[in-house]
């Protein structure tokens, strides 16, 4: 774990920032390419598709994640994928204005994928690295809010600005590729910024000499798969999520499309703030309560109220699919409760994973985990578009809930440590 010795910077100089510029390129592929799709004209079965085989790099990380322990510093990973993400999204700014936008952004879009998956490696490392185990519960709290308010600019504010700069240019695709370019400089600066500003702890050197690498990268891997209790704790991570990774790619999709194809009917600027600005901040809430409740009581405590905080919740969208509700304010409230209740149990997710990754090797160990994740956020992406399609959004939405039944069931197997999360527990 870190050396307490070696902080040379106060922990919300870098930390709010890191973990925003972590969450803006993950963001923009995972979300506000469906809109921009959308807009585009790409069906929702294709569109849900294509962008959840974007989850891949996300879920095959862990492949690559020794090399950020052994090769370079995490510091030197953090800043220079900053700026590789950078670059990726100004070429997707000029792609957008091109007549095979799809193609060329997609391709844009994956290796945007690459360097923000290798990002979050580095950034999640250095964070163990750089942070007091005794103050991680609490700072888990700050990061996960840090990492929304990136998504509520993103999915939030850029669409309504697409939205305005398209009305006003009546062209998509110009407005698109404005945003695009806009938040290309946003993370450029950040990439600079944090080049001069990050920590330099004691613990954050390469891993091992050249000639050690495949030892050390092998020995990494089998390192975590000897962890006792595994097989229920991939199940966890796998299923945890399986209800909201089918929802997920369908929300904004179901609030864009018209009333008579089962949809809300709502414009990008209304989707941009009920959705993905209001909807954010109650799971802004509903994260910083939930990390606020580990550090005072611990994760073993939360577990199972976190699990159903994450799930009932969603039962929002069976109402939402059988009355249409016009009503602005009704929708917003109903959105409102279902993120604040996913922010709060995710908490727990986030927090066992860390737990999960204790050790020697804990960069790699908690990237294998977020790769486990994001597998358990992509395949059920594939095939969301599809499913409600053939089902319709009403039964779409049931089975959704049917779907949260796995991790109930896996729940019952897992077993987490007393105390593990206090602030003031054991170290």
């Amino acid at each position: 774990m870190a050396d307490t010795k070696t902080f040379s910077r106060n922990p919300w100089s870098w930390i709010p920032s890191l973990y925003f510029a972590e969450g803006l390129p993950y963001a923009l592929v995972m979300s506000v390419s469906l809109v921009a799709y959308k807009n585009l004209g790409v069906p929702n079965a294709k569109n849900t598709f294509v962008v959840s085989l974007l989850y891949l790099p996300w879920v095959i990380k862990p492949l690559w994640s020794p090399t950020v322990d052994i090769l370079k510093t995490r510091r030197w990973w953090i800043w220079t994928m900053q700026l590789l993400v950078g670059l990726a999204l100004g070429g997707v700014a000029l792609a957008l204005r091109t007549a095979y936008f799809l193609p060329a952004t997609l391709a844009l879009f994956w290796l945007l994928a690459f360097a923000s998956a290798t990002h979050d490696v580095a950034a999640d490392g250095f964070y163990l690295l750089a942070l007091p185990e005794r103050e991680q519960a609490w700072f888990n709290g700050i990061r996960t809010t840090c990492y929304r308010l990136a998504a509520i600019l993103a999915k939030g504010q850029l669409v309504i600005l697409a939205g305005i700069l398209a009305t006003t240019q009546n062209n998509f695709s110009r407005a698109w590729a404005e945003v695009f370019g806009l938040v290309a400089a946003l993370v450029l600066l950040l990439g600079i910024y944090h080049r001069y500003i990050l920590p330099r702890p004691a613990a954050d050197v390469p891993g091992a000499a050249g000639q050690n690498f495949t030892g050390e990268f092998f020995k990494t891997f089998a390192a975590f798969f000897k962890k006792p209790g595994l097989g229920f704790a991939l199940l966890f991570l796998l299923t945890y999520r399986f209800g909201e990774a089918q929802l997920m790619p369908m929300t904004q999709l179901f609030f864009l499309d018209a009333r008579n194809q089962g949809g809300l009917g709502l414009s990008n600027a209304q989707v941009g703030f009920i959705y993905n600005t209001v909807g954010v901040i109650a799971l802004i809430a509903g994260g910083l309560l939930g990390g606020f409740v580990i550090s005072r009581h611990g994760l073993k405590c939360w577990l199972w109220p976190m699990l159903l905080a994450i799930h009932l919740p969603d039962a929002v969208f069976i109402w939402f699919a059988a009355a249409q509700p016009e009503n602005l304010y009704a929708i917003g409230a109903g959105i409102a409760v279902e993120q604040f209740g996913y922010g709060f149990g995710f908490a727990s997710y986030m927090l066992y994973m860390i737990y999960l990754a204790r050790g020697t090797h804990a960069t790699a160990h908690y990237a294998l985990c977020t790769g486990f994740m994001a597998l358990g956020m992509m395949i059920p992406g594939l095939w969301s578009g599809w499913l409600q399609a053939h089902l319709g959004y009403k039964i779409f939405f049931v089975w959704v809930i049917l779907a949260t039944i796995p991790s109930f069931l896996v729940m019952t197997k897992i077993s987490v440590e007393a105390g593990f999360g206090k602030r003031s527990g054991p170290n």
